[in-house]
């Protein structure tokens, strides 16, 4: 059971967030506000009333999961709206002593309203420089293709990735439903990415099994998993990313809700921080999942058992296996374990 102060302690913590949807995470106020100023219709306007709708709750499947998305899309197609709401998520996770942040999304998803992905980029891009100039995160970039989408728009998504890599890029993902869509029908794009060095990373072991996480090791190559929740099914696999130390981008809270996990206590990230596989805390998506960065370290700690210790260790895993370059990875690293220190020191009694 979490006490007052081991709250306190986790939101104090300096942690990094690896695995987070843009278009999963707007502020219900915002949404409301954006909504009503251009006429797009939401089930309520009232902010409580809309974030109540928001969270998913009642999702049987990833697939039900995801259906909320067409309703924050529909305001995230204008330069002012990106650009607001890009800064806000540093904001917020800003709040919660988030000092590394990467935020995914698909930029062929905000061109309904008339703007070209490179547009959608530049504005995206724009909202996250002033979140890190006022308030300090790092805030990047990972371009997300879909699985549900022709496998043009994913090379299209992976040349955007590529044209700005190291511009505020970081990383080409595919995201999106995984069952019957393969992640091999999507190979010239993550050809297109590795060919200009570009990282990668896939969602898989979500919404299917083992056999999707394998062939995001050994077909898309990716140097991270987004989720890989059934790993499990496999030992052979799983025993081959732990040789390779591929991370996996853990979301607890979106795994209860999609059925994948089928309670906090249960889901396997236990077994995989006990093998040695590197594993990151994240959150998916801030909305519809209704939580925050500090409060799946809280599961992690309340539900699954994790030590102090253990919560360290995973907190400076997700600043170990950024895509950032290697010396802001070095950097980063010696931030945490400098501010751990202190935070120690500051919680023993004299």
């Amino acid at each position: 059971m979490l006490t007052p102060g081991d709250s306190e302690r986790l939101l104090a913590l300096p942690k990094a967030e690896l695995h987070v949807h843009l278009d999963g995470s707007l502020r219900p106020s915002t949404m409301a506000e954006l909504a009503r100023d251009r006429g797009v219709s939401m089930p309520s306007y009232e902010p409580e009333g809309l974030a109540r709708y928001m969270l998913v709750s009642d999702a049987h499947s990833l697939e039900e999961y995801l259906e909320r998305f067409v309703l924050t899309l529909s305001v995230m197609q204008d330069p002012e709206a990106l650009e607001r709401i890009a800064f806000e998520l540093v904001e917020d996770h800003a709040r919660e002593n988030v000092r590394y942040l990467e935020v995914r999304f698909c930029p062929a998803l905000c061109t309904t309203g008339g703007l070209t992905s490179d547009q959608v980029m530049n504005h995206v891009l724009a909202g996250l420089r002033r979140g890190e100039e006022l308030l300090g995160v790092r805030a990047r970039v990972i371009v997300c293709a879909l699985r549900t989408l022709d496998p043009q728009v994913s090379i299209e998504m992976a040349e955007i990735a590529v044209a700005y890599h190291g511009r505020g890029v970081v990383a080409f993902d595919l995201a999106g439903a995984e069952a019957g869509n393969p992640a091999r029908e999507h190979l010239d794009a993550f050809r297109v990415a590795e060919a200009a060095g570009v990282p990668i990373t896939v969602h898989a072991g979500e919404g299917f099994g083992a056999p999707s996480i394998k062939q995001a090791v050994r077909d898309a190559r990716a140097h991270r998993i987004g989720h890989g929740t059934r790993l499990w099914e496999d030992p052979e696999l799983e025993a081959l990313v732990r040789e390779r130390r591929i991370p996996l981008e853990v979301c607890l809270t979106s795994n209860v809700q999609t059925g994948v996990a089928a309670s906090y206590a249960l889901h396997p990230v236990r077994r995989y921080l006990d093998e040695g596989i590197p594993v990151t805390l994240c959150t998916d998506n801030r909305l519809m999942s209704g939580v925050t960065v500090t409060r799946e370290y809280e599961h992690a700690q309340s539900d699954l058992g994790f030590t102090w210790s253990e919560i360290l260790r995973v907190a400076r895993t997700g600043f170990e296996v950024a895509f950032a370059d290697e010396d802001e990875r070095g950097e980063l690293s010696a931030h945490f374990d400098a501010e751990v220190v202190k935070l120690t020191r500051e919680e023993t009694p004299p």
